[in-house]
């Protein structure tokens, strides 16, 4: 009998034990509840309708080119009419126009475009002025005399347009890049990454492009690399159309009267008009 009384007495007082562990667990339930509402109410973030509609008619590429970090930072230039609709150059134009309606703007017609590189120098034509043995980026081996080369307009061939491309449109071989066309997309993420800054858009449906970005005299250039323009301007004296102008030692295309005749590529010394 006494033995039961003292089991009795056990599990009252474990019981009781349970139940006041069990209430401080809720207690402190309900307090973190509560602060989570309190917190939420006071941290609450307003997301803007506008930005959300004109988020979901982007591309959603968060390539960069536009010089946002990503799609959603886009959007809130736009959204506060701090961005441009034209610094996109991957939403289709069916989805601009809808943004374009978002934003009650105009849109002007755009032309596509692609990227090229203004350099055919690479390892074979363009020669190093000394040996670069740092950190393999053309960020990095520009900061050091501009960069390795004795052409201080020639491409860098680290090939840091190829690893921000987010098609994969570009390749560097021989320390040379260059644009995949077909799958080029117009972001300009490389445009951005290049150092240089001998990376630039043209119309798609150009026929030809320079292939050069020195201003350097002749004797210079001719130093400097073996393929680089001379500035010598018979391209544009050759131009049957008036597409073309020498402007300090490298051509220039007007696109809109070059008509694809190749008679600036066959008649340039140095070669540095290519065919896309």
């Amino acid at each position: 009998m006494n033995l039961l009384v003292s089991l009795g007495e056990v599990n009252a007082e474990t019981w009781k034990t349970v139940g006041i562990v069990a209430g401080i667990l809720a207690g402190i339930a309900l307090v973190l509840v509560i602060a989570i509402l309190v917190i939420g109410k006071v941290f609450k973030v307003n997301v803007d309708e506008k930005v959300t509609a004109i988020l979901e008619n982007l591309a959603g590429a968060n390539c960069g080119g536009c010089g946002c970090s990503g799609c959603s930072g886009f959007a809130q230039k736009l959204a506060c009419g701090k961005g441009d609709l034209a610094d996109c150059h991957v939403t289709s134009p069916e989805k601009k126009a809808e943004i374009a309606k978002l934003l009650g703007i105009e849109i002007k017609d755009e032309e596509p475009t692609v990227a090229i590189v203004h350099c055919n120098g690479g390892a074979e034509n363009a020669p190093d002025a000394f040996e670069y043995k740092g950190n393999p980026t053309c960020k990095a081996c520009s900061t050091l005399y501009g960069g390795n080369k004795l052409c201080k307009s020639a491409c860098l061939g680290c090939g840091d347009c190829a690893a921000v491309c987010p098609e994969k449109a570009i390749k560097v071989e021989g320390r040379l890049a260059k644009v995949i066309p077909e799958r080029c997309i117009s972001c300009g993420a490389c445009i951005n990454a290049c150092p240089k800054h001998i990376i630039e858009r043209i119309p798609a449906s150009a026929p030809v492009y320079v292939a050069c970005s020195s201003h350097c005299p002749g004797k210079e250039v001719r130093a400097q690399c073996k393929v680089g323009c001379i500035g010598c301007g018979i391209c544009a004296k050759s131009c049957p159309h008036g597409a073309i102008t020498m402007v300090d030692n490298l051509p220039v295309f007007d696109y809109s009267k070059c008509t694809g005749c190749l008679t600036c590529v066959s008649k340039c010394p140095r070669k540095i008009i290519l065919v896309r």
